[in-house]
Parts: C-alpha cells; structure tokens; sequence
C-alpha cells in the first residue's frame, strides 16, 4: 500500500504538527461529500459478526480510538469515514490549558513506539461540551448504527489531589449528557502527582463521587476507569476490589508506560527526549498482561477496553482472547495509517 511512502515523508516532519495536518486535511477532504463517501467506502468494513454490546451501548465494530488523538472532539465525522466503531475524546479538564512545552510528542521508530509529555492540553469543558452538542445534533436519528462516543476526563494541572474530585465531577455533570460513557483518567505519567490519585483511597473518593452522580440521573452513564501498566499486582487487586464496591462498568487497560526496558531506540536519544508516557510495540505484553489478569479476578464481570501495542488484527485478537471486550488503538494508528481499522475487522471477521 502507499502509506508506508507518505509516513516515510510525513516522518521527516515533527510529530505533533504533523498530526494536526494531516487531520485538518483530511477534514477538508471530508468537508466534501463524494470525498467522504469515497473514504468511507475505502477504509471501512461491515462484517457479521463484529457488532457487540457492551457495558449497555451497540458497537458497530469493536476498535476504537484511545483518548488523546482527537482531544477537542475536533474530527467525529473524519473518524466515522474512517471506521472506528468508537472515539474516546479528550482527556477533558475544566478549564482549557495549554499543556507542557513544546516538543511534547517523539517518534521512535526502531521500536514502532512513541513518547509523549502532552500534559492534558485541551480547549476545556465548555468549548468541547458546545462542540459535542453540535456534533449531536447533526446525527442521523439511527441510534443501532451510529458513532459511539467516549468522554475520558481528568483535572486540570494546578488543581491539587486533594480537590481532584471536584475536577471529574464538573466533567461529569458538563458533558454528561454529550457522551455516551466516561473514562475516568488518573494513569497519565504527564500530568504531576496524577497517578497517586490511583491509590485505593483517593481514586475511592472520586469514583463515589462520580457513581453518585450518577445514579441520580434518569439514566445512568457507563463509568470507566484507565489504568497504568505499571500497576503491581498488589495494586491491581486493589483497583479489582473498588471497580467491584463502586460498580464501576468497566476498565481501559492500560495507558502508557514510564518505564524505558529493552528498546531499540539508542539510550543517547532517550536521554534527550526526556521523561513522558512510553505507547505502541513495547507495551504490548504488558497490556496483555494486565488485561488477562483483570479479566480473571473481575471473572469476566466487568468488561475491559483493551489498549496497548495493536498494530494488527492478529495483535486485536490477541488482546480479545485475553479476556477483552473491545480494543482501542493509537500509536498504531500513527505507524500504520487509515487502513488499520478496516484491516483489523477484516481478520477478526474471518477468524470468527
């Protein structure tokens, strides 16, 4: 296929605006309606088989895109053409907020990875909430067949830990009626102290909160929450006891990673890259591992969004047999190109 070509070309540029290019291009392309009927066409698949319900909402296909790709809820039709069965947007914090310095994303191409310190950067809540509804809005009344939709909030940088409740409730209550369910973030390595909020207690306080929240609409969302890969076992266990006391609907496992174990990449480099969270190849055990062990103490009750390392269909699939409901992709979005959604259905279809 071409798309090797163009990603040697558009690797010759910084990752982050090259990013932002290459979906207001494709945004332009889908601005016209025999372009995205053409993409749509291409790039995806309707196969038996592949429709799946879980946690309550219809699924079209079961791959996703992981939050963080389209954090200001910017490209839903562009995404759609391409045939993602689901988008998670976000991270979402109440305020907008620029993120870290610039650069903030880095390749790593010998090891098919990335490194990125983005920092939540986002327009902020109400922006993407008035964004969200216009998306709505214009959706066809056809509920079995349309986009689903993910809001993955968080808190915003100068909130403190101790008041990082408050920061997913005001998401929760702003986009509560814009998505159709939540992920809760406190695994990003990006964000300072974000993941202490994993802790058994502090993460407790939220997801009550929230699940209170919750219960007293007519109808309640499905509350997720993502996890870290760097989780002990001690701590997975921890997070399997409170997703079982909170009711939680179901787990996004795992984000990425700050560990930096046997890659390809020259230390050299890694050295000036700096710290951020580790996605793509590397991940891929660990994620599987992570989701093998959740599904076997949740004992398959509570469904598990798989993402980590999914590159192919044989990689979909690996996470599915793990004990994974659906999976999310990225990283591999980036190496692999438009195609990678239709080609992963096309093998889960003919495995099934």
């Amino acid at each position: 296929m071409i798309y090797p070509i163009i990603r040697q070309l558009l690797f010759c540029f910084p990752p982050e605006e090259v990013h932002y290019f290459s979906m207001n291009l494709l945004k332009a392309g889908c601005s016209l309606e025999p372009v995205r009927s053409l993409l749509q066409n291409c790039f995806s698949f309707k196969g038996d088989g592949l429709q799946k319900q879980v946690f309550g909402l219809p699924f079209q296909n079961p791959v996703g895109l992981g939050a963080g790709f389209d954090k200001n809820a910017l490209y839903l039709r562009e995404l759609e053409a391409l045939g993602f069965g689901f988008v998670e947007i976000g991270t979402v914090t109440p305020k907008a907020q620029p993120g870290n310095d610039k650069p903030r994303l880095f390749r790593l191409p010998a090891d098919k990875a990335l490194i990125n310190r983005m920092g939540f950067n986002n327009e902020g809540l109400e922006t993407i909430q008035q964004r969200l509804t216009q998306w709505n809005n214009s959706r066809l009344p056809t509920p079995d067949s349309r986009l689903i939709i993910g809001g993955n909030i968080g808190k915003n940088k100068l909130t403190p830990n101790e008041d990082a409740w408050k920061d997913y409730s005001i998401c929760f209550d702003g986009l509560f009626e814009q998505v159709d369910y939540f992920v809760v973030n406190v695994s990003s390595p990006n964000t300072p102290g974000l993941r202490e909020l994993q802790e058994k207690d502090s993460l407790k306080k939220i997801l009550s909160q929230l699940q209170n929240q919750n219960q007293g609409k007519a109808r309640p969302k499905p509350l997720l929450l993502k996890i870290a890969p760097d989780l002990t076992r001690e701590q997975l266990d921890d997070i399997v006891d409170l997703s079982f006391e909170v009711e939680l609907s179901g787990l996004v496992a795992t984000n990425t990673t700050i560990s930096r174990a046997q890659l390809q990449t020259p230390n050299s480099k890694l050295q000036t890259i700096g710290p951020g969270g580790l996605s793509g190849l590397p991940v891929k055990a660990r994620a599987t591992e992570v989701v093998q062990y959740l599904s076997a103490q949740t004992r398959q009750k509570i469904p598990i969004i798989a993402s980590g390392g999914i590159f192919t269909g044989a990689d979909a699939k690996e996470k599915l047999d793990a004990g994974a409901s659906l999976v999310q992709v990225w990283t591999g979005f980036v190496y692999e190109g438009p195609s990678i959604v239709k080609n992963i259905c096309q093998y889960l279809a003919h495995q099934s």
